[in-house]
């Protein structure tokens, strides 16, 4: 009999409660797992971050670069300048830059003000050289830049104006009738002299430099998104086998993360000093 009395079965209420617990328990445990599984998966279609203007500044391709020819020089909207110059860094984000819509990133940055942040994108900040590299740019156009991209992260910015010259007025006045004169027989035309074409103007002397420390210097200096870093000889060693004139038809076109010229907005000839200044250090 003691033997039997030291039997436990389980009661009643223990069975309930097992029952209880994997009804309940089961569904929670799934319910968490699911959780894990996709967190981070949820979209917020009210974010500006995902407007279809930022959606599409973020898929495009590393480097991507688009000229704008809609105007002279100092017209260029804040869409234009950050397409064709800003989208290398900023739509992918890298050396630091914050990315293109992304409000958290910029929310610091926007709390600055507006005159700030156009000075440091004119003056250049970080990595970030001058105008972000379009040395082109007026100061009014990198405003525009700064305005169009701050806005697309929550900013209430307003684009400096476009300044346009007042057309000179010219007016007609009737002039007296000329004298019915028999007209002169035309002299004849002297005979067409050769002229050679003039050479491309030499890129002054410091000009690569130049160049460097207001471009290539973004990348190059600490050798980010996989550019050789200056005067890195091992680095660039490979590059300068293939010949000076490769090297810098490459650079030219664009390669990898790097965009055509390196975002350099003047002549290939002043380009290519840049490239022989980098090569040089690098000997």
């Amino acid at each position: 009999m003691s033997e039997a009395n030291s039997d436990n079965p389980m009661t009643a209420a223990q069975l309930v409660g097992i029952v209880t617990a994997s009804i309940v328990g089961i569904p929670v445990f799934i319910f968490l797992l699911v959780k894990l599984f996709t967190s981070g998966m949820h979209i917020d279609a009210e974010s500006k971050a995902n407007t279809p203007e930022s959606v599409t500044a973020r898929i495009k391709a590393v480097g991507y670069s688009k000229l704008d020819e809609s105007g002279p020089p100092g017209s260029r909207s804040g869409k234009a300048v950050y397409e064709s110059v800003c989208t290398s860094c900023h739509t992918a984000g890298i050396i630091g830059a914050p990315k293109f819509g992304d409000s958290a990133a910029w929310a610091p940055r926007i709390s600055k003000g507006y005159s700030t942040l156009v000075s440091n994108a004119i003056k250049g900040l970080n990595a970030m050289p001058a105008k972000g590299g379009g040395a082109d740019l007026t100061d009014d156009e990198v405003a525009r830049a700064v305005a169009y991209i701050g806005n697309a992260a929550g900013g209430k910015f307003t684009e400096p104006p476009v300044k346009v010259a007042a057309a000179t007025a010219t007016t007609t006045t009737d002039a007296a009738p000329a004298a019915t004169t028999p007209a002169a027989a035309p002299a004849a035309a002297p005979a067409p002299v050769a002229v050679a074409a003039a050479a491309p103007a030499k890129p002054a002397a410091g000009k690569g430099k130049e160049i460097y420390d207001s471009v290539c210097m973004a990348c190059h200096s600490a050798g980010l998104v996989g550019a050789p870093k200056f005067g890195d000889k091992a680095a660039w060693a490979p590059r300068i086998s293939r010949g000076l004139n490769d090297l810098v038809a490459s650079a030219i076109k664009g390669k990898g993360a790097m965009p055509p010229k390196g975002g350099y907005s003047g002549s290939d000839a002043e380009f290519r000093s840049a490239v022989e200044y980098m090569v040089n250090a690098a000997k």
